[in-house]
């Protein structure tokens, strides 16, 4: 295992973007890594970072030192030699293609991105929910028969880099791609695995969003559709939130070929609405358990507040003290109030009682770029690095 002395040389991939942004703030003096390289699409791509960021820039901090001359590059494998890990905030519309790239080219690939979160073969990892699932898949992906890397020749077809096929790179011996989960999921989950681990299978869950604008990234919502007003759809966003959740909690296969076994017989019903809030996406949701009798409203605060996770008990820097936070005050949370909790690292939940049509209801709230985005693939990465896959 490496020690932490030794800073791991990392990439960010949609540096001037949300979530790209939001990589370099949360990595500014981590402990593991240090970013090296910059990219974004060729009308930032030669441009110091801080010039090609300058108008897009929204976070509450100025942009660091250590990455503002960093010349951005394009998003290429060849420019990012040296590179040890991959920091993926790439929009959906080039994710799929890009990072298929950057993995053919045995890098270590966390991905933000929708593409590739659904693959057998690819595991989505909210970090502290299901972190076991990431060592146990990248040792499938890094397998002789090369299986991630055959379903990733779709992807390769159009590259650029002639010859690059799963046949041409070989096995991956350094590389993998792990993904973190929608940040409406991702919120969602965290509860949702204290309580599934405390008293077993989750029956149905029915779960209402108030997500915030910063999770449609920069330029995001226009002012005059969201100032005054709610707006009841997110394109895919309650799709996600049925499928992705079952995943998380569900099961590695143990057939020795990789791929998950879904949370058998759990059902999700998702409405997700935008509304006119910087950060933060507060949920209400309603539960019912296979359990019967189902457990009291004390019984669920106590596995709440009890709920632990690898991720802290490994010493990744980024964990939370407390994964959940309960908060017993009838108006909480509220996304101002709350969502920078442990650094934006925990859920918050409050208003847990009983629900006169499933079993228990309560509102959480979550950091839709941290915890929801950026942290979870930094966190990810350290867990990677502390269980020595990305010697």
């Amino acid at each position: 295992m490496a020690s932490p002395r030794e800073r791991l040389p990392v990439g960010i991939l949609g540096a001037t973007g949300t979530v790209g942004q939001r990589f370099i703030t949360l990595l500014e003096a981590h402990p593991f890594f240090v970013v090296t390289v910059v990219g974004a699409s060729p009308r930032s791509a030669g441009k110091p970072y801080a010039e090609a960021a300058a108008r897009s820039w929204k976070q509450a901090v100025p942009i660091p030192a250590s990455v503002a001359d960093l010349v951005v590059q394009p998003c290429e494998p060849d420019r990012f030699v040296g590179c040890r890990v991959i920091f993926s905030g790439l929009d959906s519309d080039v994710a799929g293609e890009v990072e298929a790239r950057f993995v053919a080219r045995d890098f270590a690939v966390l991905s933000n991105a929708k593409n590739h979160r659904m693959s057998s073969l690819v595991p989505l990892v909210v970090p502290v929910v299901n972190s076991e699932h990431l060592e146990q898949i990248v040792k499938v992906q890094r397998s002789p028969a090369n299986p991630l890397l055959a379903e990733l020749a779709p992807y390769l077809k159009n590259s650029p880099e002639e010859g690059l096929t799963p046949a041409s790179v070989g096995p991956l011996k350094k590389g993998f791609l792990v993904t973190n989960a929608n940040c409406s999921t991702t919120g969602l989950v965290v509860p949702l695995k204290a309580l599934q681990e405390k008293f077993g299978p989750i029956s149905r869950c029915i779960v209402t969003t108030l997500q915030a604008v910063s999770g449609a990234g920069y330029p995001g919502v226009p002012s005059l559709d969201i100032f005054d007003n709610v707006v009841p759809y997110i394109s895919g966003e309650e799709e996600k939130m049925e499928c992705e959740a079952r995943k998380i909690l569900g099961t590695f296969s143990s057939d020795g070929q990789g791929g998950f076994v879904d949370a058998p017989g759990m059902l999700v019903s998702a409405t997700c609405n935008r509304v006119f809030v910087i950060d933060g996406h507060t949920e209400c949701v309603s539960l019912e358990f296979e359990r019967r009798p189902p457990p009291s409203v004390d019984e669920v605060v106590a596995a709440l507040e009890a709920y632990t996770c690898e991720a802290q008990t490994i010493g990744a820097p980024s964990a939370p003290s407390r994964a959940i936070i309960v908060t017993r005050a009838q108006d909480r949370p509220q996304p101002r109030l709350d969502r920078e909790a442990e650094r934006g690292y925990a859920v918050t939940v409050g208003r847990v009682r009983k629900c006169p049509v499933l079993d228990v209801k309560f509102t959480l709230l979550s950091h839709n770029t941290v915890l929801g985005a950026a942290g979870s693939s930094i966190m990810n990465a350290e867990v990677a690095f502390v269980r020595g896959l990305l010697a």
